[in-house]
């Protein structure tokens, strides 16, 4: 099983702190896995912020996942690969990015993880947790978490879970009491008044 972190961070488009940025405070705070995740920029862009981003992740030894944009496999230093999509392809995903890579994927529902897990994720981000801008589906309550939690056990599926979509540092408390394996987080540290005191705060919550 390949190496999936607790706590994921997430870079966004950020007013005043580029990815670039945001990524040297994440490892300065200690972060082991980032993924960046930008929608808005050029291939040409794109390559040259992973560049910059994967020099300062070899630097920390910070694995770093890109968000979508599998046509870079084999062209950056990028350690793994997040697909949003509920209905994505991991089969097909897989034969293209190979082994050796990370895949991750989004899912809203159960069948969605079990899916995932079927066809080659290595770990699902399952949520939205609350109600965010760039995910229009329904919010989950903590009881999906806890269900899906005991589905998973029941049917001996080793698949890690981790909760996504808005969470603060308030809700990893409970949402870590369900079972689940992580969260990953992006405007509540990226928002807050010190990132490098709210990344550490977060890491000790979902360490417990």
């Amino acid at each position: 099983m390949k190496y999936i972190e607790k706590l994921q961070y997430i870079t966004n488009d950020h007013p005043s702190l580029s990815h670039v940025e945001q990524v040297q405070l994440a490892c300065e705070a200690g972060a082991k896995w980032v993924q960046y995740r930008c929608m808005s920029k050029s291939d040409e862009a794109l390559l040259t912020d992973i560049n910059a981003i994967a020099e300062i992740c070899d630097d920390w030894g910070t694995t770093l996942i890109v968000a979508e944009h599998v046509q870079f496999v084999g062209k950056a230093d990028i350690q793994g690969f997040h697909i949003e999509q509920d209905n994505a392809d991991f089969t097909a995903l897989r034969k293209l990015v190979g082994n050796d890579i990370t895949l991750g994927g989004f899912a809203n529902s159960f069948s969605d993880i079990i899916r995932a897990a079927s066809d080659g994720a290595d770990y699902v981000t399952f949520g939205p947790f609350s109600a965010t801008i760039a995910n229009d589906v329904k919010p989950l309550a903590l009881d999906a978490y806890q269900n899906a939690v005991t589905k998973l056990r029941e049917l001996n599926v080793q698949l890690p879970v981790l909760a996504v979509g808005a969470i603060t540092l308030a809700d990893v408390a409970p949402l870590m009491e369900t079972g689940i394996y992580g969260v990953a987080v992006s405007e509540a540290i990226n928002l807050s008044d010190d990132f490098i005191e709210a990344y550490q705060d977060f890491y000790d919550a979902v360490k417990g």
